[in-house]
């Protein structure tokens, strides 16, 4: 009773420091796309910006942007919370996946160049049409861009780099390179799982739900596909995905 008691107390003091960290970074997550929104409507109140068209459509991208962020994240949390129950709903549609990350890339390339970085993509694949849910898949490539940045090397420009490929009459292969800070072979099995983060060493600017991988890793399930991640520290990461043609 002894043990069990302390095994207990000890298990129910980690899902306690998960809750709270939960929460601290969902407020960090959920500000920082807030602030920019505000700090861009501020500066559209600002004569100089209204009258310059350049700076006015800069202005309406970063808070259209920015509200795609936070709309991602909210659906994120809701998402995972629906697969608990078991009642996700996907909407199964033909995609072409090509299409979809020249959109995705092109959009993303703002925030790669605020670091001093940039992002390529090399569409490869002839044949690119899959049956997934078109707006869980997006996120999907948001969320690996998005990691692919966050978990950046301070004394490099960031490289990230999508190509697609064949493989065979009936896969397609999809994969999304970095330069990053890469990842330890003791977390490279576990960091699919729910709430599990990734050690940043003395960093401390960086946050997130532990949500995103898991979330990644059940929609590439739903679409009866595949993900794996090929790593080394201080070498970035190729998170790998598979999924079948659409016929």
């Amino acid at each position: 009773m002894f043990i069990y008691t302390i095994t207990l107390v000890f298990k129910q003091k980690r899902l306690t420091d998960i809750k709270n960290d939960f929460i601290n970074n969902m407020t960090h997550e959920f500000k920082t796309p807030i602030s920019t929104i505000s700090l861009a409507a501020q500066m559209l109140n600002d004569d100089t910006v209204t009258k310059s068209p350049t700076m006015l459509k800069r202005m309406a991208g970063i808070i259209n942007d920015e509200s795609k962020r936070l709309r991602f994240q909210v659906e994120k949390v809701l998402q995972m919370s629906m697969f608990d129950q078991k009642s996700a709903t996907i909407k199964l549609q033909d995609v072409d996946v090509n299409s979809v990350i020249a959109s995705v890339a092109n959009t993303y390339k703002i925030k790669v160049e605020k670091f001093g970085g940039h992002i390529s993509y090399a569409l490869d694949a002839e044949d690119s049409v899959v049956n997934v849910d078109e707006m869980h898949f997006t996120n999907v490539i948001f969320n690996l861009l998005d990691n692919a940045v966050k978990y950046r090397r301070e004394d490099v420009e960031p490289e990230l780099a999508i190509t697609t490929r064949n493989i065979g009459e009936d896969w397609l292969e999809i994969t999304i390179s970095d330069n990053g800070i890469g990842i330890k072979k003791e977390d490279l099995k576990r960091i699919f799982e729910k709430f599990y983060r990734v050690s940043t060493g003395n960093r401390h600017d960086v946050k997130g739900f532990g949500l995103g991988l898991a979330y990644v890793n059940k929609m590439i399930s739903l679409f009866k596909g595949t993900i794996r991640v090929e790593s080394e520290v201080n070498s970035g990461s190729h998170f790998i995905i598979t999924l079948p043609l659409y016929k």
